[in-house]
C-alpha cells in the first residue's frame, strides 16, 4: 500500500517540478494533480498515476531498496493559513517572526513592538530556483562530506594533511600542517617534544559556514591525541583567528614580528629564477 498523495509530492520534489510543470509534462490537468495530492481524489485511475510517474521518472533516478527509499518532503507537516500543503518542490519554512519572512525586509520590525508587526504568512518559501538549487547542494555537502587524513608516500612523515571530500571524490576542504620539535627551536638536540604547526585550513567558497573547517580541525586534534602530540601552533589574522578561537585555540602571550622578503628588481626586469 502506498500513500499516493505523499508519494506524488515526494516525486515532484525530487524532480523539482511544480504542479503546473508536471501537468505540462504528463498531460494530466493541474486540477487533477492538486486533488490527488490533497487526498480529495480517493481513487485515481491507474493510467493517470502511470502518466504522472512516467513524467517524473524522466527527471530522476528512482532508488531501489538497496540504495535507500525516496526521500519524503521535509515540510510535509507544514500548512499555509488555509490549511493547504506547501508547494512540495519548494523549500518551505514556518514564519514565527518578521525575520523568518523575506517579505518583511522593508519593515523596521526590530524597532517595532510585536503587536505592531506587519501581518505575517504562516509559511514562506524560495521561488528563485538558482538559490534553491544552491542551498540544496550545500545541504547535501553538509550531510555527505567525509573527513580523513591523506597519506602520500612522497611526502615526509612530518607532513600532516587532512581532506574533506564527497563520496565521488570531489575535494571541498583541506587542512595542512607539519610536525616540528620544540627543542630545535632553542638549539637543543631533539628530546622528543613534538609539536604541530598549522599551515592553513581551506574550504571551497561555495561550501563555507557548513562546519567543514571545524571538522577538519577536529580530525587534526584526534590525530594529535593518537600520536601523543600535546600542542598545535598557528598564526592567523582577522577571520582566520576568530575561526581558530572558536575551534578551541588560545591566544599565545608573545610579540611575534611579521617579516617580509621581496626579491630586488633591477632595471625593471625580474631576476632569473
Amino acid at each position: 500500500m502506498t500513500d499516493l498523495p505523499a508519494t506524488l509530492r515526494a516525486l515532484r520534489r525530487a524532480a523539482d517540478l511544480s504542479q503546473r510543470e508536471l501537468a505540462g509534462r504528463s498531460g494530466v490537468p493541474q486540477a487533477t494533480i492538486a486533488r490527488i495530492e490533497s487526498g480529495r481524489s480517493a481513487d485515481p485511475s491507474f493510467r493517470t498515476v502511470e502518466r504522472l510517474v512516467g513524467a517524473v521518472a524522466g527527471r530522476i533516478v528512482l532508488q531501489g531498496p538497496e540504495t535507500g527509499e525516496l526521500a519524503a518532503v521535509p515540510q510535509e507537516e507544514l500548512r499555509d493559513a488555509a490549511g493547504r500543503h506547501c508547494p512540495a518542490h519548494l523549500d518551505a519554512r514556518e514564519v514565527r517572526e518578521p525575520k523568518d519572512w523575506p517579505g518583511a525586509w522593508w519593515a523596521h520590525w526590530f524597532n517595532v513592538p510585536p503587536h505592531r508587526w506587519p501581518a505575517l504568512p504562516a509559511v514562506t518559501f524560495r521561488l528563485d530556483r538558482t538559490v534553491r538549487d544552491r542551498e540544496r547542494l550545500r545541504e547535501r555537502v553538509r550531510r555527505d562530506h567525509l573527513v580523513r587524513r591523506y597519506v602520500d608516500p612522497a611526502l615526509p612523515s612530518t607532513s600532516w594533511r587532512f581532506v574533506a571530500e564527497l563520496p565521488d571524490g570531489d575535494l571541498v576542504g583541506e587542512l595542512r600542517a607539519h610536525e616540528r620539535s620544540s627543542d630545535l627551536l632553542i638549539g637543543h638536540p631533539e628530546l622528543g617534544q613534538r609539536q604541530v604547526v598549522l599551515d592553513g585550513v581551506l574550504v571551497a567558497p561555495a561550501y563555507r559556514l557548513l562546519g567543514i573547517g571545524r571538522r577538519l580541525v577536529a580530525a587534526l586534534v584526534a590525530e594529535m591525541d593518537a600520536a601523543g602530540v600535546q600542542s598545535a601552533h598557528a598564526i592567523a589574522e582577522s577571520g582566520g583567528a576568530r575561526f581558530l578561537l572558536a575551534c578551541g585555540f588560545e591566544l599565545k602571550a608573545s610579540r611575534p614580528a611579521a617579516l617580509r622578503f621581496d626579491r630586488p628588481v633591477s632595471g625593471g626586469r625580474l631576476p632569473p629564477r
